[in-house]
């Protein structure tokens, strides 16, 4: 870790540790004025009920929103706080998933946790629990947690790729990240930017709504929102961050394609060969080639989860320069051989119906021989239709072999 993130984190655990020293000693707190914000959107004002809980956590409160009304808890899910402070988003979860469910809060700053806990006990919350760690290094397993939550946190850290990497790490296949947070307008001057910033707190930073997405995106989320919600001084905006990260069936994870899955990915790809149904290649290229053709923000892979092994991969190439065609791609997907039957395919398909969607992509296409009948099944029930047989179209193993041109318009980008 680079001693910048070392010395921000040092700083905001120093912060956040005197404010809930004068919390306990009964103070009201504050992190920046709260007219910096418009709409009272700011604290304890942020939300819309807050009976029951604790004054101790409602004078904790620091927040520029309320994310526990923007995350759709439901019963019975367990629910992740990042910078959780007083407490206030953990016990209004820990109310929303009730019993069966847990609300997690996770704080770098130990007077913090120790004022959560007290504010936890006072309000007779028992499914919760208040873990001392870094936001950039979740103490919690792969795959834990069903929501992640956090309020006005994440500009706090100097390492908000790592960040959004380790959210996107301890959701569940399909999980949810349901985040307040403020972000900058682009274009601003930076000395404005860092006047304003420091007038709202964010010390550390903030991210236009192009960097966020762009995170996201890297992370692994395939789906993602920003709605700017109340604005704030210096071009600065409180915003709703919404993502998801992309369903898999039991011990399956997608995640994006690195290139250190370059070997198994290829080899995924010659195996798909050498079936002879798959593509008129019949030599995977090399991973420069691969790399050089595929747009970044669509290449997934699915990971079984017990041995970290690539079992599948999807990908997409432009299938034209010209302007006209540019949310037009072409794609490809395959699944290692003792894998199939596992729905693996259908998940990846889905991720990059999602990724492709979110980025604005209307079409996606690809051709298909007509003896690769499974293949043909798959699409369908994702959502491509039958444009046509392109017959003839090439030679593969010196014979004719016609093409069954598929294409699937977006349900949400271009109607």
């Amino acid at each position: 870790m680079s001693e910048n993130v070392e010395a921000v984190r040092a700083g905001v655990v120093s912060r956040y540790g005197e404010l809930a020293k004068a919390v306990q000693a009964g103070k009201q707190v504050i992190d920046c004025e709260s007219h910096e914000f418009t709409g009272g959107c700011f604290g304890a004002a942020g939300y819309d009920d807050t009976t029951g809980l604790p004054d101790g956590a409602l004078r904790a409160s620091l927040g520029c929103g309320n994310p526990v009304a923007v995350a759709g808890l439901r019963p019975g899910e367990t629910v992740l706080d990042l910078g959780s402070g007083g407490g206030i988003d953990v016990l209004l979860s820990a109310r929303r998933v009730g019993p069966a469910g847990k609300a997690y809060g996770l704080d770098a700053a130990p007077e913090m946790i120790e004022l959560a806990k007290a504010n936890a006990g006072e309000a007779g919350a028992t499914n919760v629990e208040f873990l001392h760690g870094d936001i950039e290094d979740i103490p919690l397993p792969n795959g834990s947690v069903d929501v992640v939550i956090s309020n006005c946190v994440i500009n706090l850290s100097a390492d908000k790729p790592r960040v959004l990497a380790e959210a996107f790490r301890v959701l569940k296949p399909g999980g949810r990240l349901g985040v307040c947070d403020v972000i900058a307008d682009d274009g601003l001057d930076p000395a404005r930017r860092a006047e304003a910033e420091h007038l709202v707190g964010c010390t550390a930073g903030t991210l236009t709504e192009a960097e966020y997405r762009a995170l996201l995106a890297a992370a692994g989320f395939t789906t993602y929102t920003i709605t700017r919600t109340h604005a704030a001084t210096g071009g600065l905006h409180a915003a709703i961050i919404r993502a998801a990260k992309p369903a898999a069936p039991p011990g399956v994870t997608i995640r994006p394609m690195r290139e250190a899955d370059a070997a198994q990915v290829l080899a995924i790809y010659q195996a798909g060969l050498d079936g002879g149904n798959a593509s008129f290649e019949t030599t995977a290229p090399t991973w420069q080639k691969f790399d050089a053709a595929k747009l970044p923000l669509h290449r997934h892979v699915a990971v079984d989860s017990g041995s970290g092994q690539v079992i599948g991969w999807i990908a997409v190439s432009a299938v034209s320069s010209r302007c006209v065609y540019a949310g037009v791609v072409e794609h490809s997907v395959y699944v290692h051989p003792d894998h199939s039957g596992r729905g693996v395919g259908m998940a990846l398909l889905n991720a990059l119906i999602q990724s492709t969607e979110t980025e604005g992509i209307w079409t996606i296409q690809s051709g298909v021989f007509p003896e690769n009948t499974a293949s043909l099944r798959l699409h369908e029930k994702a959502g491509f239709r039958v444009v046509g047989t392109r017959h003839r179209i090439g030679r593969h193993h010196d014979r004719w072999r016609d093409v069954i041109l598929l294409e699937r318009r977006s349900t949400v980008t271009g109607l």
